[in-house]
Parts: C-alpha cells; sequence; structure tokens
C-alpha cells in the first residue's frame, strides 16, 4: 500500500532521487537495515531535469496550451492565404467567361449557379493563342528574358567575389553604393539612358534592353551573392589559393557550385522581373512588332480603351506558363538562397 503511495506521489511531489528514496523508508519500516538521507548535487553535470517525470494531466495541459495558442497564428496564414489568392481565382474565372458576361456582372456572380458549365468556355484562351504576332511574341519574351537573365548573374557573381574575398582600396565604400542604387527608382533613369541610347543608336534593340535589365538588377544580385559568398569557410578558399588557383579559378569551380542556392534565387527574381515586364520593354524597344515582346502584345490586343479586357485576363495565364516552370524547377534553391547570409556561422 505504502509502495503505491509512493509511486503516486513522489514524481508530483519530489524529485525521481528522494522518490526512490522514500519509497524504501515506505516499504522498509519493520526491517534492521538503516537508511540515511543523501543529499542530491544539483550541479553535477550529468543532472539533467528534464528526466524529472511530469504527471500525465500537467503535459496534457501543455499541449492544449500549445494547440490554443497556435489557432490565432494558424488563422490569421488563413485569412492572408485567402486574400492573397482572391484576385488570382478572380482572374481566371474571368478568363473562362463569355465577353458580355464580364462587361455586363462580375466574377463572382458564377457562384449563383456554380455547376452550370455553359457560362464558361474556354474561346478566350483560342482567340489569345491564334492571334497574330502572339507566335512571335512569346520568341522575343525568351530572347529578352534569358541573356538579362544569365548576363547579370555572371557579373554578380564576380563582383560579388571581389567584395567578398578581395582586399582593394574603397571596397566597403564602393558596396555601400552598390547597396544604395537598390533605393533608386527606375522611372528617374528612363529619361537620361533613353537620350544615351539615342546618341549610340541602342534604342529599339535587343542589345538596349539587356543592358538595362543588367544594370537595374545588378544592385539585388550583388548584394545577394554578396551575403551568400561571404559566409563561406575561409579555409575553402585560402586552401585553394595554396595550391595555385587563380581568382577565375576559384570563382569557376569553387564558388560558383557552393553558390548555387543564392544564384539560383536570384534568377528566379531576375527572370520573373524581365519577363513581367512591360515599362522598360515598351520605353527602350518600342512597340515594333520584330523586338515586341508578350506584355506589349497583350496591351495591344486588349485595346486603348480597354474593350477587349476580358482577353487579357486568358492571357496573363498563359503568360504564367514559363514562370511557373521556372519557379518549380530552382523552388528547392530559393529558400536557402533567400536566407543566405542572414545567420553567421
Amino acid at each position: 500500500m505504502r509502495s503505491h503511495l509512493a509511486q503516486l506521489f513522489c514524481p508530483v511531489v519530489l524529485p525521481s532521487c528522494f522518490a526512490q528514496l522514500f519509497n524504501h523508508c515506505c516499504c522498509g519500516i519493520g526491517c534492521t537495515k538503516r537508511l540515511s538521507w543523501k543529499k542530491i548535487d544539483y550541479s553535477r553535470h550529468d543532472f539533467n531535469p528534464a528526466m524529472v517525470p511530469k504527471p500525465l494531466f500537467v503535459a496534457k495541459s501543455q499541449h492544449l496550451q500549445q494547440f490554443f495558442w497556435k489557432i490565432p497564428i494558424h488563422l490569421t496564414l488563413i485569412i492572408i492565404s485567402l486574400i492573397w489568392t482572391l484576385p488570382t481565382v478572380g482572374l481566371f474565372i474571368s478568363s473562362l467567361r463569355y465577353r458580355d458576361d464580364v462587361l455586363k456582372t462580375g466574377w463572382w456572380s458564377v457562384f449563383q449557379h456554380p455547376f452550370n458549365f455553359t457560362q464558361y468556355h474556354l474561346g478566350n484562351y483560342i482567340d489569345v493563342i491564334t492571334s497574330e504576332g502572339m507566335g512571335q511574341a512569346f520568341l522575343n519574351s525568351l530572347v529578352i528574358s534569358i541573356p538579362a537573365t544569365v548576363i547579370p548573374i555572371v557579373i554578380a557573381t564576380f563582383a560579388a567575389y571581389g567584395f567578398a574575398w578581395m582586399k582593394f582600396p574603397g571596397r566597403q565604400v564602393l558596396f555601400m553604393v552598390v547597396v544604395g542604387l537598390l533605393v533608386v527608382p527606375l522611372q528617374m533613369t528612363l529619361i537620361p539612358v533613353l537620350r544615351v541610347y539615342g546618341y549610340l543608336g541602342l534604342s529599339g534593340t535587343l542589345l538596349g534592353i539587356w543592358l538595362a535589365h543588367t544594370g537595374y538588377g545588378l544592385p539585388l544580385g550583388i548584394y545577394l551573392l554578396r551575403n551568400y559568398i561571404a559566409s563561406l569557410p575561409q579555409e575553402l578558399i585560402e586552401a585553394a589559393a595554396v595550391d595555385g588557383a587563380s581568382h577565375l579559378t576559384i570563382v569557376t569551380q569553387l564558388i560558383v557550385p557552393l553558390s548555387m542556392p543564392a544564384i539560383a534565387s536570384f534568377a528566379v527574381f531576375q527572370f520573373l522581373w524581365v519577363w513581367n515586364d512591360l515599362l522598360v520593354a515598351l520605353v527602350y524597344l518600342g512597340v515594333t512588332p520584330d523586338v515586341a515582346p508578350l506584355t506589349i502584345r497583350l496591351t495591344n490586343i486588349v485595346g486603348y480603351r480597354g474593350q477587349q479586357w476580358h482577353l487579357l485576363t486568358s492571357g496573363a495565364f498563359i503568360t504564367m506558363i514559363v514562370p511557373l516552370i521556372v519557379f518549380f524547377v530552382l523552388q528547392r534553391y530559393f529558400v536557402r538562397g533567400i536566407l543566405a547570409g542572414s545567420v553567421k556561422g
């Protein structure tokens, strides 16, 4: 009986070491063996407070408390996700509706009869795909986006290595200037750069748009890659230098393979920016069909008064295909690249 009482109450009130001693005392009445209390040294390195057993109701109450604490967080995340995806849902529903329905009622009116499939059709997608010039515009977007993504990646990688591991006068000042360019509005540079392009004959050419997107993307690329490359172990760089490797060899054979997460995350940012760009392409390329990308072609289909904007919804989803493929291919590097250099050590 007393042994059962010791097992019941001692884990709640006493540590395990005292519980065993109390159990011996309760069961040893009448025995000739003399028991002595020993002082417990809690400063010992092998003492672990987590080993002290907890009652079952205490553990359950802690789990319930954690569950109720997480409910507001989960609700907030769900609400934010719904708000974020709501415009995309409306855009997709509008892309499947007839032109007259789009002009008369809002997209949410389809939920009055959601299973009435006669109010949906794929004619908008067919009109966009078969419209004149869309195939050429798609190729132009690829021709613009791929070099405008690769060129800044190459330049930013070498520049980031120089800022991270090469010693030269004014390195920190120059890096601060590059970071400061992140806050310069793009619109401030359009007229000055366009005048320079007019003098050099680069206006309306692919080379001009490549150089423009390279200049606009370099500050972010250098900042992101520099933080990641600077967090690499110094012993690797020193060992390669001792073995006689040049700076070019170190960058191409050591830095680039180790920095793939940061490079991939910057590639996603740059490609999405160039692929979805309308302003820079409209200013530096114009509306010439030979070089106009998808974004400019879609604006021409919609019309200057917006009377065909139901085609814009379907065209927007068509232009999403390539960016989605790029993102899903590089998504495993994306989070690691975004967090690059945020924690040192």
